[in-house]
């Protein structure tokens, strides 16, 4: 062999040592969460009807509780698209009540896994917050603007006359006639 060649070879071989395969180089980092959602234990009203509404803050009525979980459950036997209503008084550590529904509506699975066709609202009365996450399937027809349209003109002016029930009750029922 001649020397040209063997240098070539040589080269070739430390160069391929060298080198970090992409998957190396690529590391899939973890979205830390600010809150440890493994605190809030789902609400469970029957085995069937799963974590429909989890009213932490205690604003519904044994009875609103029983309507509002209908026409949610009977939405999803339907469709087997899921939505989720939660009450709580404090979003603490975080300050932006959209980021604490997303990271809750993760963290609960929220929705069929293939499908990602979950729907979670979060509301915080101490906090006057409300917010809506949508899974990725979810967003394509409940888009921000048409969620952002239902708390500013269905929700919130029913929440300025103290009817949170109502203001809740009739943002999910516009929200399920807009996802059909």
């Amino acid at each position: 062999m001649k020397i040209g060649t063997k240098i070539l070879i040589l080269f070739l071989t430390f160069n391929l040592l060298s080198c970090k395969g992409s998957a190396q180089e690529n590391e899939t980092k973890k979205t830390i969460s600010e809150f440890d959602f493994s605190t809030i234990e789902k609400f469970r009203e029957t085995k069937l009807k799963g974590q429909i509404i989890n009213d932490y803050d205690s604003i519904f009525s044994p009875s609103e509780l029983k309507e509002l979980s209908n026409i949610i459950y009977d939405y999803n036997i339907e469709t087997t698209r899921q939505i989720v209503v939660v009450t709580i008084d404090s979003i603490s550590p975080y300050s932006d009540i959209q980021k604490f529904a997303t990271d809750l509506s993760n963290y609960w699975e929220i929705g069929n896994a293939e499908k990602n066709n979950g729907l979670t609202i979060v509301m915080c009365n101490p906090c006057r917050k409300i917010g809506i996450a949508t899974g990725t399937e979810t967003e394509l027809i409940l888009t921000n603007e048409i969620c952002k349209k239902v708390i500013d003109q269905t929700i919130i002016p029913e929440f300025k006359n103290g009817n949170f029930y109502v203001g809740i009750k009739n943002g999910v029922v516009e929200l399920i006639e807009k996802w059909k």
